[in-house]
């Protein structure tokens, strides 16, 4: 039986699985990197392990220090969370290889499904519904325009080792191509170190259903039902609901029993999820994540299984606790993103220092959260600090419940996306169920967002000065810290505060890094002749890629940052003649 575990993560999803080890009395072990030191599962964890200083290949990504760590903790599972390792075959594999049980699929498993290409002819074999799509890679705008004359615009290049929406470029015209392609090989090679990219049909107006699925090491398989996570921005998802509305009993009971089909033909073992995309009554396999998802919150609340649990008793070498019989939906659940993003400036992420921060509460509200007040909100993870979950009886009760909740949060310091979702919460389309992938795209301009509050930005401002009792041996912290509220210098640091209605000053020859940011591509060079609305350079915040446009036609005079340099917000990145 497993007595100790080491979860390679950070952020929420870490407490939440720390919560259910606690709960079955094994013990804790807690990774961070450096500049992550005061994220809150550090401490909540009965023992926590250093990874250093450095990049994420560095840290949280690096597989032998973590496998070391795991070791030397003497934990004897690792749970991976989502993100990071958690569908990384290579990883799964160096388990195995330490007698450390990986709780999740095995390695075979995970390196099948992480290949979209293989998954696909995988589960043709299965018998599950697929969307028109390439025999293979595509290395070449004219295998894409091929297909396009075939099948017709839109089509989707993707990359096929990616995942959660990154690596995706839809394309609409054949003017796109080669910049999408370009983007999808890029994406794939910078965050999953494969450049193989593949094109299908791409379906204009969708629901994006999935289902959780549970396996376990005897042959056992069942679905936990469905759930529909259409409304998007960047493929990422922001609200996920069950059960999905909109969707007939009929094509549910086959979207279930192709999740099925499928995880049985794979002999899947442990919780994992099938995406499948479905328009008009008919519906199409997508992929498979082979990891716990961020909205597994939903089925938990109106299936009443904990899944955590369920994963590490699968690890344990137990059968399934569940027949499918026993899955039986009870009530509505929302699962609302709460993200670190400027939603008046297209969603932009913007790390910095929690001045305030309170959950709301109450029967059937559940917050899986990692944020505190005073938090200093790292620039480069993902921008997720909670997630709010409801559940009620009814879908309406609990989308007024969602807002309820919502109208309860107390958050300052950063933008946060709590505005747009209670936008959402009373668009007629959302509370008519009928929406697609294309709900924030028709639906929602930025000008609907009450601007009255002024937002502060922090910039750089550290939330905390340490003092001398924290105490670190052979790379293991100790959690005796104390920390006091660090004064800002006069001249230290700039605090910006933003009006209502105030508006930037977009006609300047200058661009600046509107975020701490990555530099992932320049698209122009010195005395280059340029256009107003060309894209110019390519940032990375957060785990995500913004393009910054010129707003002037002229000529690039000077060029002051190169690729792959990690910059601080306000940057200057390039000056216009």
């Amino acid at each position: 039986m497993i007595k100790k575990i080491l979860v390679a993560n950070r952020g929420e999803i870490t407490i939440r699985i720390m919560k259910a080890c606690k709960d079955l009395n094994i013990a804790t072990v807690a990774i961070f990197a450096d500049n992550d030191r005061t994220s809150l599962h550090v401490s909540y964890a009965d023992e926590s392990y250093n990874l250093g200083i450095g990049t994420l290949k560095d840290t949280y990504l690096n597989i032998d220090k973590i496998i070391d760590l795991a070791k030397k903790s003497g934990a004897e599972a690792i749970h991976p969370g989502y993100g990071f390792l958690s569908e990384n075959s290579l990883f799964a594999r160096a388990c195995e290889n330490n007698n450390i049980i990986f709780i999740g699929p095995t390695a075979d498993v995970m390196e099948l499904m992480g290949d979209k290409l293989r998954a696909r002819a995988f589960m043709k074999k299965a018998g599950v519904p697929l969307t028109p799509g390439s025999n293979g890679k595509v290395t070449t705008i004219e295998e894409v325009l091929d297909f396009a004359k075939t099948y017709g615009y839109p089509v989707a290049l993707k990359a096929s080792a990616g995942g959660g929406g990154r690596g995706l470029r839809p394309v609409y015209s054949e003017d796109q191509v080669r910049e999408s392609l370009e983007g999808a090989m890029r994406e794939g090679k910078n965050y999953f170190g494969d450049d193989t990219v593949y094109v299908e049909k791409f379906l204009p107006s969708p629901k994006h259903i999935e289902v959780q699925i549970l396996g376990d090491n005897h042959g056992n398989v069942i679905h936990v039902g469905e759930r529909n996570c259409s409304i998007q921005r960047r493929h990422q998802k922001l609200i996920e609901e069950t059960p999905s509305p909109y969707l007939s009993p009929e094509v549910r009971k086959k979207i279930l029993e192709s999740a099925i089909q499928g995880a049985t033909f794979l002999k899947y073992s442990g919780a994992g999820t099938f995406e499948f995309l479905e328009q008009d009554g008919q519906f199409y396999f997508m992929e498979v994540n082979t990891r716990l998802q961020v909205e597994h919150p939903i089925t938990e609340m109106v299936y009443g299984i904990d899944l955590v649990k369920e994963q590490i008793s699968i690890a344990n070498g137990n059968k399934l606790n569940y027949l499918q019989s026993d899955i039986i939906p009870r009530g509505h659940s929302i699962e609302c993103r709460i993200t670190v993003e400027d939603v008046k400036n297209n969603f932009r992420p913007t790390a910095g220092l929690l001045v305030d921060y309170q959950e709301p509460n109450g029967f059937g509200v559940r917050v899986d959260s990692v944020a505190y007040k005073g938090w200093g909100i790292p620039s480069e993870y993902d921008s997720m600090i909670a997630k709010l979950v409801v559940w009620d009886e009814t879908r309406e009760r609990a989308i007024n419940k969602c807002y309820r909740a919502l109208n309860e949060y107390n958050i300052k310091g950063v933008p946060t996306t709590i505005d747009f979702h209670k936008w959402a919460m009373k668009n007629t389309e959302f509370r008519e169920g009928n929406y697609s992938t294309n709900f924030i795209s028709t639906n929602f301009k930025s000008e609907f967002i009450d601007s009255s509050e002024d937002v502060t930005e922090i910039g750089n401002l550290e939330p905390k000065d340490k003092e001398s009792l924290e105490i670190e041996v052979n790379g293991k912290l100790f959690n005796v810290i104390v920390y006091k509220d660090k004064k800002v210098k006069a001249g230290a640091n700039k605090v910006v505060t933003k009006k209502k209605n105030e508006k930037e000053n977009h006609n300047t020859n200058q661009i600046i890094a509107p975020m701490a940011s990555t530099v992932v591509k320049i698209l122009v060079k010195k005395d280059e002749i340029i256009k107003k609305g060309q894209i110019l350079i390519v940032l990375e915040a957060m785990k995500m890629e913004s393009d910054i446009v010129s707003q002037m036609d002229g000529i690039i005079k000077e060029i002051k940052v190169n690729a792959g340099e990690s910059i601080p917000s306000n940057t200057l990145l390039i000056v216009i003649e």
